[in-house]
């Protein structure tokens, strides 16, 4: 079905020529037309991706580079729209946005149908349908289990973080054993319940989402003061450059300053595993700074002595 009628208008790399002789329902009907192009040229670059590699027009080593070259657009970009092209091209709906069928992307095929239908029946919007998949997904995990009912005066937390509150798709899945969160589904974790009036928390963060996860360091009750830096050695890809760094950012709530007078440098030098495990160092950082207190770890894929944990590995 063709989305624009030509007749009536012309379309130039700079604006849009609309005949003097267009009726009110002509014009109606193009502008609703616009709409479904703006929704549908994400899936257009992303079904020409897709019909490139079929045809073996670009190598498989330097993929991204040709089409970066090609179309102008960023590598991420690319990525997102080829990936989600891909993982959703037999199960599309008229009805919904790309960015619908970005949500469903990683899900299985019985899922993407389920949740794309009920998008559709119910006339979900993005944000909505975020939360109807969140509302499955975490039914019986992090979001609805009960933290403990204690109060912590030392919090330190590795959460899964998700690359992009929309859920876009980047290639791959994240390396991590639990289910990503977005900053939305973070912030609604009622953390400050079971953090005392003077606390401190020890948050990990990557550098594409330093600015996001902020929300919710104010939505656990915390107040950025400092960070440490470590330093992996082993260096990463990244979009704007080699990434060898993770911060573990200092946050508190009310006053807590560390209880040794010793400061210790910021930065730490431990070269990384395969298993993206954060150093068992970090933590005696916590324990010599803050020598006493109850402590619990968030997200923990173990248990520590001398610390509480929640986890959905344990």
């Amino acid at each position: 079905m063709d989305l624009v009628k030509w007749e009536k208008a012309k379309f130039e790399k700079t604006g849009l020529i609309i005949s003097e002789d267009t009726t009110i329902q002509e014009w109606q009907e193009l502008g609703q037309s616009l709409k479904k192009i703006e929704g549908a040229v994400q899936f257009w670059i992303g079904d020409w991706a897709r019909f490139g590699e079929k045809k073996g027009f670009y190598t498989d080593s330097k993929v991204y580079d040709q089409l970066e070259e090609i179309t102008g657009l960023e590598r991420h970009t690319l990525q997102n729209y080829k990936g989600v092209a891909e993982l959703t091209s037999s199960r599309r709906r008229e009805d919904l946005s790309f960015s619908h069928h970005a949500e469903v992307a990683k899900l299985n095929p019985d899922k993407q149908e389920f949740f794309l239908n009920k998008a559709v029946e119910e006339k979900l919007s993005v944000r909505d349908l975020r939360r109807e998949i969140h509302k499955e997904k975490y039914s019986n995990e992090l979001i609805e289990s009960e933290l403990p009912t204690g109060k912590y005066r030392i919090i330190y937390a590795d959460p899964p973080w998700s690359y992009g509150n929309d859920r876009t798709f980047y290639g791959g899945d994240q390396i991590s054993h639990y289910p990503s969160m977005t900053i939305e589904e973070l912030c609604i974790m009622p953390i400050i319940n079971i953090a005392e009036d003077n606390s401190v928390l020890f948050i990990w963060v990557t550098s594409p989402i330093l600015e996001e996860c902020f929300e919710v360091i104010r939505a656990w009750g915390f107040e950025y003061k400092s960070s440490f830096v470590w330093d992996k050695i082993k260096h990463n890809m990244g979009h704007y450059n080699s990434v060898r760094h993770e911060l573990l950012l200092i946050c508190t709530r009310g006053s807590c300053l560390p209880d040794s007078s010793k400061l210790i440098d910021s930065v730490v030098s431990i070269e990384r595993t395969d298993h993206s495990e954060k150093p068992e160092e970090f933590r005696n950082i916590i324990d010599n700074s803050y020598t006493y207190g109850n402590r619990i770890e968030l997200f923990a894929r173990k248990k520590t002595e001398g610390w509480e944990v929640f986890g959905n590995e344990l």
